[in-house]
């Protein structure tokens, strides 16, 4: 049998693995989903007052929504119903599968790529993923901040996530939402790709020799 050379048009596949960011790529995340029927203006003071994004970063990294409940209640107790509605109503939040995705990973998954979740997720709320969008029980193996203690973009969870994997940085793409997080799992090694789209990635994969429909 002969065999022929990479062309720039065939370019020999530059991967071996996927390493997926969750949220905003896999599945669509809007925290505003939780309130449905409020003035958005009352969610907005909320969310500055108790600085949500920072708090919800907390549960990533493996606090709980117990904890988080008792500091809203010491410093802004008039917040705690409208915490306790995030949690108990998250499963709106979620949008559902991001446009593309899932077709996206099938085809990966045909193509024989590994496919690895690296997702910013807390614990407790990390159990809705996979009915929001099926995708995400896709993955050969998943690590979930919450349950590490450790959340993107710490480089530790990137050292992580490459040993418990397996993976070889080189080889692999990682993909996500966040700027920070492509710049600190850039700094360990690994491909990565700022996740825009489905079509994006697909373009980028493409771009690695990974033949993916456009």
């Amino acid at each position: 049998m002969t065999t022929h050379p990479a062309t720039r048009d065939t370019p020999e596949r530059a991967i071996d693995a996927v390493l997926y960011d969750f949220g905003n790529v896999l599945v669509g995340w809007d925290p505003y989903g939780a309130y449905a029927g409020l003035d958005r203006a009352v969610v907005d003071a909320f969310f500055a007052d108790v600085d949500f994004p920072v708090l919800n970063h907390e549960r990533d990294a493996g606090a709980t929504w117990a904890d988080a409940r008792a500091v809203v209640e010491a410093s802004h107790p008039h917040h705690v119903a409208l915490l306790d509605r995030y949690v108990a109503q998250f499963p709106a939040t979620l949008t559902g599968p991001v446009e593309g995705s899932e077709e996206l990973v099938h085809e990966l998954r045909d193509l024989g790529l590994r496919l690895f979740g690296l997702t910013n997720w807390s614990a407790e709320l990390y159990p809705h993923a996979g009915p929001a969008a099926p995708a995400t029980t896709l993955m050969e193996d998943v690590l979930v901040s919450g349950r590490e203690g450790l959340a993107k973009p710490d480089p530790a969870i990137f050292a992580l996530a490459v040993d418990r994997f397996g993976l070889d940085p080189a080889r692999t793409l990682f993909t996500d939402d966040s700027a920070a997080n492509i710049d600190a799992a850039a700094r360990l090694g690994l491909r990565t790709h700022l996740f825009d789209g489905t079509p994006g990635l697909r373009a980028a994969l493409r771009h690695l020799g990974v033949h993916v429909a456009p």
